[in-house]
């Protein structure tokens, strides 16, 4: 190679390297800045249904369309609406957006699959054709409960992820005197730089506290809105420490010890898996490559030094 295929070769790697890197500056999470806006975010109050304009004008044109797919009398009480709370969907927005995106989904689908078959001069028969057309049907009305139950799984495993350094937080905090009201109103202040969804979680206990509502009520909605095992095991234990005088504090030490376990034993089931994830890729992506980068030369030289004598001997 003279000298010009040289410098064309080291400018190629230069933009493919700028642009790789431009790409990776800005697709990354900056920690240091989610942190720091976290820190200055720490006091807002708890937005529920701060809608923006262009989610408003969503809202209102999925109403009419959400009317189509809105199960019948009695829906309120439904699993969905406790899925809902789950992902964290607490405002009076949700329930027409997910709705109308179900009407809409169902039908946009099919109508983009009859294009495309309209567009391409594609022939289907009728009856693969119409199935098709309720295949597509299906995935646009079942996505956003795949969407949602995503959601949902993301939540809770950051609840899960938290909820130990929040009780060891509010076992110092009763161990310091504080009551259990007061304890949890402590430590949704303090965790909110860490998890703003918990410490809204537990914000929203202190808000029923102050309301009127009972404590035993209060940390059943808690645990109902997250949806988290451990949480209904932890607002079962302080239900019963409290109801028959037993000490919370002991009860809380044991209870974050036992959350630190299963969350460890979490993080080595997931580092177990990594190995097994890692096979597919190796083996369709980076295993013909590589392949191909080091029996590539040997085949060309194989193929200029026998075709020519094949050549000669025919």
């Amino acid at each position: 190679m003279n000298t010009s295929q040289w410098i064309y070769l080291a400018i190629i790697f230069l933009v493919v390297f700028g642009v790789a890197l431009t790409i990776s500056m800005q697709v990354a999470p900056n920690r240091v800045k989610a942190r720091l806006e976290k820190v200055v975010q720490a006091d807002t109050p708890l937005d529920t249904d701060n809608a923006s304009a262009w989610v408003a004008k969503a809202i209102k044109i999925a109403t009419p369309l959400a009317k189509l797919s809105v199960p019948g009398d009695g829906w309120e009480s439904s699993p969905i609406r406790i899925r809902f709370m789950n992902a964290g969907y607490r405002g009076t927005s949700a329930i027409p957006l997910y709705f109308g995106a179900k009407t809409l989904l169902a039908l946009v689908f099919p109508g983009v699959l009859f294009l495309y078959v309209g567009l391409t001069g594609g022939r289907m028969e009728g009856n693969n054709f119409l199935i098709s057309m309720l295949f597509a049907a299906a995935v646009g009305y079942y996505l956003p409960n795949i969407i949602l139950a995503r959601r949902i799984e993301q939540r809770q495993q950051e609840i899960f992820n938290n909820f130990p350094d929040a009780i060891d937080l509010l076992l110092v905090c009763v161990e310091a005197g504080l009551g259990l009201d007061a304890a949890l109103l402590k430590v949704g202040e303090e965790i909110r730089i860490k998890s703003p969804i918990l410490a809204d979680e537990l914000h929203l206990v202190n808000l029923e506290l102050r309301a009127g509502s009972s404590k035993d009520r209060a940390l059943r909605n808690l645990a109902m809105r997250t949806g988290v095992q451990e949480v209904d095991t932890l607002v079962a234990m302080l239900i019963q420490a409290d109801r028959f005088g037993t000490s919370i504090g002991e009860s809380l030490r044991v209870h974050a010890d036992d959350l630190r376990t299963k969350r460890r034993l979490r993080a080595e089931e997931a580092a177990a898996k990594i190995p097994l994830k890692l096979l597919f890729p190796l083996i369709f992506c980076i295993f013909p490559a590589l392949l191909l980068v080091l029996l590539g030369p040997a085949f060309i030289q194989i193929y200029r030094v026998l075709l020519p004598s094949f050549g000669g001997g025919g």
